[in-house]
């Protein structure tokens, strides 16, 4: 079975050592990170975790990260463009605050076991499930959440960078496949799930975005919520990120425009060829008209065969 066959039908493992992992320390933690970010970190009980997005006082996305509570210190764990800049980012607004911030990422390896099975896998190699998304557990000399960057069902498991081997040993002796970057990419996008720095970018706002999850609508004043306010409160938000299908093999380049009557609606994002679905997959801004009246649309470039949808 390949990666691939095993990350839709299975279980497979990922190297995700690459992410970046930022650890905030001292009694001001929370309540800076509180204020940089667009989730409830004042709230956030040890050992729970969330997904939310760091904003220019512009309102565009700088960064994403899952934070996650450890009990005497914060965890951001971020995608691997993103780390220095949001390091520095945090740093440029800590004053008289008593945080420490120390970027980490070399000396943890993560390994993100995911797919349909991927939790009976977890239990067969005596790594703790966990009951709630994004929630976390020490194990063994690291710890392990509950979070899956294929959309699926998975755990992301941090050890010792020394220890990695001897973890991916593990998962192999237990029948579990590696998923390549590229086979995970692209049952990524089969599940519409965006990754920063390719469908996320400083380029857009939030509610372009569609990822609700992402923001907390309670929690108070943090950089750039007067936009994200404003945006919510006149629902001016013209484009919307979704997932479409093209009638192709071949996966158009990100930039490219898609049209309606004429017109273009759509600008793609990402896009991959999916074998099991037979045709291209992807993302893209849409005008938000066109999300409900969901067109069928040209590609640009290509022959007038080859057509897309929303998905």
């Amino acid at each position: 079975m390949t990666g691939y066959e095993a990350l839709r039908a299975g279980a497979a493992w990922i190297d995700l050592s690459a992410r970046g992992k930022i650890r905030v320390t001292g009694e001001d933690r929370a309540r800076l990170l509180h204020a940089m970010c667009t989730n409830d970190i004042k709230n956030l009980a040890t050992g729970d975790g969330v997904y939310a997005f760091f904003l220019t006082n512009k309102g565009r996305i700088l960064a994403d990260a899952y934070i996650y509570n450890a009990g005497d210190s914060l965890l951001l764990d971020t995608e691997p463009e993103t780390v220095g800049k949001l390091r520095e980012h945090l740093d440029h607004y800590i004053i008289a605050d008593d945080v420490t911030l120390e970027d980490q990422t070399g000396r943890w390896a993560v390994i993100g076991l995911e797919g349909p099975t991927s939790l009976d896998s977890a239990v067969a190699l005596r790594i703790p499930t966990l009951e709630h998304k994004y929630s976390l557990v020490e194990w063994e000399n690291g710890f392990v959440v509950r979070i899956a960057s294929t959309g699926l069902e998975g755990l992301r498991v941090f050890v010792p960078t020394e220890q990695k081997d001897s973890l991916i040993q593990r998962l192999t002796a237990c029948g579990v496949p590696n998923a390549s970057e590229e086979e995970s990419r692209i049952v990524r996008l089969e599940n519409a799930i965006p990754r920063y720095g390719e469908d996320i970018t400083e380029r857009y706002l939030v509610q372009e975005t569609q990822a609700t999850h992402a923001v907390h609508s309670n929690k108070g004043c943090y950089l750039g919520q007067e936009i994200v306010e404003r945006v919510r409160s006149r629902g001016q938000v013209h484009r919307l990120l979704a997932p479409i299908r093209i009638r192709s093999t071949v996966p158009p380049a990100p930039g490219t425009k898609l049209s309606a009557d004429g017109k273009d609606v759509a600008e793609i994002t990402s896009a991959a060829y999916s074998v099991g679905f037979g045709e291209v997959v992807g993302l893209a801004y849409v005008r938000a008209e066109a999300v409900h009246e969901k067109p069928e649309m040209m590609v640009a470039g290509s022959e007038p065969s080859t057509s897309a949808y929303l998905s």
